[in-house]
């Protein structure tokens, strides 16, 4: 394993749980200190526990995304702790208005008439893009400010998904968040690069995490996911991490506001 962030503290929010968690091991097991951010206590704990099985420094901080003085208080958490902060993984996001963390969402079904934009609570919306998009935009800032108070380049690396560019009846909210997520990447990257931080995104295809769990049982998402996966298959939390790890390291230092799509051919652009 390579160490390509040894001395450097990386901030991931959504750790506790799936691709966030994911990320969480991989950085730290090249060389990252990570603070683990999320609603989840109890997992979060069981990350930092997971870090420090990798012989790694981590720390939880319970973190709404969606609130401006919780990413800020998440930020003055790691520079308390280690004085610095030199990457974000924004991976903190919901599927649905009623989606928790670590849980299968059994509120998600796309052949439901519920979920169509014409019939969805207004409601549901908002908090679905006040999570998955302001939150974004939220940590981003938060971690952005700091590094440039710190006089440190840095990188930040925002899960969009492979919803940002293909439409998906049913699932409207969470495609339009991620269409967000995707062009925010591309705004802080011109607004941010001469303060030497990079910004760019990865937009996984169907991942097997507990967001998907219920799709997987049913015979008919599962047909689906596979007819539009050419690898006919889901990718795993650790295969997103792979190439959000590529993302924030120097190993990109050529590359900002772009996204990957790990989506097994989903999208090929």
């Amino acid at each position: 394993m390579m160490n390509r962030y040894e001395g450097r503290v990386a901030i991931v929010t959504g750790g506790a749980s799936g691709i966030g968690r994911a990320c969480s091991v991989r950085l730290a097991r090249e060389g990252a200190r990570v603070l683990v951010a999320d609603l989840d206590a109890e997992r979060g704990a069981e990350t930092v526990a997971a870090l420090g099985a990798e012989g790694a420094e981590g720390r939880f901080v319970a973190t709404d995304t969606s609130s401006v003085e919780a990413n800020e208080a998440m930020v003055q958490a790691a520079l308390d702790a280690w004085g610095q902060v030199d990457v974000l993984i924004a991976a903190a996001g919901v599927s649905s208005a009623n989606y928790v963390s670590g849980k299968p969402d059994e509120s998600v079904d796309i052949k439901s008439e519920e979920n169509a934009i014409l019939n969805k609570d207004p409601e549901d919306w908002k908090r679905v893009l006040d999570i998955n998009l302001t939150g974004v935009m939220l940590s981003n800032r938060a971690f952005a400010r700091a590094a440039i108070a710190g006089e440190r380049p840095g990188a930040i690396v925002n899960i969009a998904s492979v919803a940002a560019k293909v439409p998906v009846a049913g699932a409207g909210d969470y495609c339009v968040s991620k269409a967000g997520v995707w062009m925010l990447t591309k705004v802080l990257a011109v607004e941010l690069v001469a303060a030497g931080i990079r910004v760019n995104a990865v937009g996984p295809g169907f991942i097997d995490t507990p967001m998907t769990a219920r799709m997987q049982d049913d015979p008919e998402d599962w047909e689906m996911i596979q007819m539009m996966t050419p690898m006919a298959r889901m990718g795993t939390p650790e295969e997103i991490a792979a190439t959000t790890a590529f993302l924030g390291s120097d190993e990109a230092s050529f590359t900002t506001g772009q996204i990957l799509f790990p989506s097994g051919g989903l999208f090929t652009g």
